[in-house]
């Protein structure tokens, strides 16, 4: 009876105009200025469809309209994106669809708009060269404005966008006014159901002029009583001497509970920084309003800001690291009958991806393509996907990259890859064994820092001869693998190729006997029941040989629809290459993302000590003591939300009724998971106040899941937003959480406020 499932798009407008403001610095920059003016274009969907469009800039200096040029009333209605849903900007032929254009359309004019998570890129052709330069520079710098804004940037803005959005959506005749039916549709969009006598009631109290209807400072009025946060009021005055105002003694003691630097100084620096109020900063006072400031700043953020950086010791062997990694990386969907593209590799690499898959095959004109062999997916060129990655492999972490070939080309078009590779990546590709590091051991992100390594067979000749165990297929789709028979001394394996791979070179897995007396430089790869079955069966030995040689998860064969398996399981083994369908959003890729939120997000996270650790005794299925073994109590306190989404299918007219579930990620003996009532009626600022325990026995390896969700007693519950992240990069005290949508991005402002604590509960036994 609640009627759900329906677009509704005002509400992602509304809530990024309630955050993201429009500085005058950069309203009076001449890219800008263009953007705002307008600019006509031809949108390009393929060579025969160009239509033409006029993209603008909004006032809010995030919202970009782009609209149709028909004028028949079976038009679209106007499109629009966000600056924060953008990827990057790609000037010139550099999408799929323009390089095969080129030499029909000038270079210089093109532009490419690649969002984040599945909606497509957009394709434009501009006027001229400096009117595509102009809107590539315009939306970089827009972007880099918005992320660097500083909460007294976004507050004291905030009455200026409130006021536009209101008038362009919820002013309904245009009057510059809002009636009470008005505010009705104001709070709908705010997702907000306030009872009628409530909300008549704080009609009246704000209508001063007693007309009926609200004016521009009335709504202003009006929109700060709903933004009020009783709960960071409960808070201030629970550390406030007087219950007016926090000194910096005051502010000390809460920076104290809260776990971080309780110093003076510190105390007044934050003073300094988000108090508005100038008579209570000169006298070195926080008032409840910079309070609120501080709480909702980044600074305040639930994940640790430490672990935003590299911090970990980078200059152990790469068997040490989890690995950030992606399969079938080429797909955009589906295996079966999805697209093959770049744009998955751009995203993936964007996103921290340290190990890319390649399925090659061979293609026409001698040129190899990537692929998934043998099914409808459609085909990139293999030389535009290293090209891609040439200019995009190390945007986001200069640590190493692994290019994971799954190679069913013939020797011929083999030796073109080998061709490919040198020109197109130069020094960025390793090609020989690094001067001073015994080739029988792996070398350490450090000591490959802006290298690009090949995962692959390799020749091996020994005492005149072939090795042929070399090149029998251990990865994915054996039965079509070229190289599946050999004698001595002959290959099917491109010497040119061959000579590609250093330390990262692919064998078949036997035992883990035979693979402890096998150089470190070896490497298998395991399907994900492979995997599972030595976890359960023989899980000390598998850890074992994790911190010893890299291993490489992929998922089963049957999953055509490009789900996904649960890493967790596999990373308890120490298994480094967990590589997961990027393509695919919901809770694995989710923990993928929580995993390697920390340590600069660069795609490298080193394990815990006791990993890899040469005789270890850690089995992930039995840590009833032992290494790793390191309980805590965890207490999570449930406080509120703040502006929570509505799904995507909902009419305009429903309200979600919230509900939280708070899980643990971890080793068996730790998962558990636990959720709150649902709040009937209210996505803008529900309460919960409700207090969950978890025992987690090998914190090391734990990952902590904040997932929203609508409750609904008909239906399946729908997903509103979620975090993940590791438990070492938890931050105690009241904290926010941000939340991201399913793709990964950002939901802000939504969020949860958060109470966090942790007490020991016993010594570790293991040194």
């Amino acid at each position: 009876s609640r009627g759900k499932k329906k677009t509704f798009p005002l509400q992602k407008y509304l809530t990024d105009k309630f955050v993201f403001v429009f500085s005058e610095g950069v309203q009076d920059d001449e890219d800008v200025k263009q953007m705002l003016q307008g600019s006509s274009m031809v949108k390009v969907r393929s060579p025969r469809w160009q239509k033409r469009r006029t993209l603008k800039l909004l006032e809010d200096g995030v919202t970009v309209w782009c609209q149709s040029h028909k004028t028949s009333s079976r038009a679209k209605e106007q499109q629009s994106f966000s600056i924060m849903e953008v990827e990057c900007v790609r000037e010139g032929c550099q999408s799929e669809l323009l390089r095969r254009m080129v030499g029909t359309v000038p270079e210089g004019s093109c532009l490419t708009v690649v969002f984040k998570g599945p909606r497509k890129s957009l394709d434009l052709l501009c006027h001229s060269d400096e009117e595509a330069q102009r809107w590539a520079r315009g939306i970089r710098k827009l972007q880099e404005r918005v992320e660097n804004m500083t909460q007294k940037e976004k507050l004291d803005q905030y009455p200026k966008i409130r006021q536009d959005s209101v008038k362009l959506r919820a002013d309904q005749n245009h009057d510059d006014k809002m009636s009470y039916e008005e505010v009705q549709t104001l709070l709908q969009m705010i997702n907000i159901d306030l009872s009628d006598q409530y909300a008549r009631s704080l009609f009246q109290k704000c209508d001063r002029s007693a007309d009926g209807r609200l004016d521009h400072g009335e709504i202003e009025v009006f929109c700060r009583e709903l933004l009020r946060r009783p709960e960071l009021d409960a808070v201030f005055i629970r550390y406030s001497a007087n219950g007016c105002v926090l000194s910096t003694v005051d502010l000390r003691d809460f920076l104290k509970d809260q776990g971080e630097d309780s110093s003076l100084i510190h105390a007044q620096s934050l003073i300094l920084t988000y108090e508005l109020n100038e008579w209570a900063q000169k006298n070195q006072f926080m008032t409840p309003n910079g309070f609120t400031m501080y709480m909702l700043s980044k600074e305040n953020c639930i994940f640790n800001p430490e672990h935003g950086r590299v911090y970990q010791d980078m200059k152990q062997p790469l068997a040490h690291y989890f690995i950030s990694s992606s399969h079938n990386t080429y797909l955009t969907k589906d295996q079966l009958t999805g697209d093959s593209s770049t744009e998955p590799y751009i995203r993936a690499l964007n996103h921290g991806c340290r190990c890319v898959e390649l399925d090659c095959w061979d293609g026409d004109k001698g040129e190899p393509v990537i692929y998934h062999g043998h099914t409808l997916t459609s085909k990139v060129p293999f030389v535009e996907v290293i090209q891609t990655i040439n200019e995009y492999a190390f945007k986001a972490s200069p640590y190493p990259l692994i290019l994971s070939l799954e190679n069913h080309c013939s020797v011929e078009q083999q030796t073109v890859m080998a061709r490919h590779l040198r020109s197109i990546l130069g020094d960025k590709l390793l090609t020989k064994p690094l001067e001073g590091i015994d080739i029988q051991t792996l070398p350490s992100p450090e000591d490959l820092k802006g290298k690009i390594l090949v995962k692959g067979k390799k020749q091996h000749v020994v005492e005149g001869s072939s090795d042929s165990s070399d090149f029998s297929s251990s990865d994915e789709e054996v039965t079509s693998f070229v190289c599946v028979s050999f004698q001595p001394g002959v290959s099917k394996l491109s010497p040119e190729l061959s000579d590609l791979v250093v330390y990262t070179r692919s064998v078949p897995f036997k035992s883990f006997e035979q693979a402890a007396k096998n150089p470190a430089t070896d490497m298998s790869s395991f399907s994900e029941s492979e995997a599972l079955r030595f976890i359960k069966e023989s899980g000390m030995s598998f850890v074992r040989h994790n911190g010893h040689q890299l291993s490489r998860i992929y998922p089963s064969g049957q999953r055509l629809q490009s789900s996904n398996y649960n890493p967790q399981e596999m990373w308890n083994a120490g298994c480094q290459i967990v590589a997961l369908n990027f393509q695919t959003p919901g809770e694995q890729m989710d923990l993928n993302h929580g995993r390697f939120m920390q340590n600069g997000q660069c795609g490298y996270i080193l394990k815990p000590p006791f990993m890899y650790h040469p005789e270890t005794t850690f089995n992930p299925e039995n840590v009833g003591g032992g290494p790793g073994h390191r309980p805590v109590l965890l207490t999570v306190r449930i406080i509120s939300a703040q502006q929570l989404p509505k799904p995507q299918w909902d009419k305009p007219s429903s309200i979600v009724d919230p509900q939280v579930w708070v899980e643990i990620h971890g080793v068996p003996i730790d998962i558990d998971k636990k959720k709150s009532h649902h709040v009937d009626n209210n996505g803008f600022n529900p309460r919960w106040d409700c207090t969950f325990n978890f025992t987690i026995h090998v914190p090391d390896l734990a990952l902590v899941r904040f997932m929203v969700e609508d409750y609904d007693y008909t239906s399946r519950n729908d997903f509103l937003g979620q975090c993940t992240l590791p438990f070492t990069s938890l931050r105690t005290g009241y904290r926010h959480v941000r939340l991201l949508k399913l793709d990964g991005s950002s939901l802000s402002p939504s969020s949860l406020f958060i109470h966090v604590k942790v007490t020991p509960c016993q010594r570790s036994s293991f040194n």
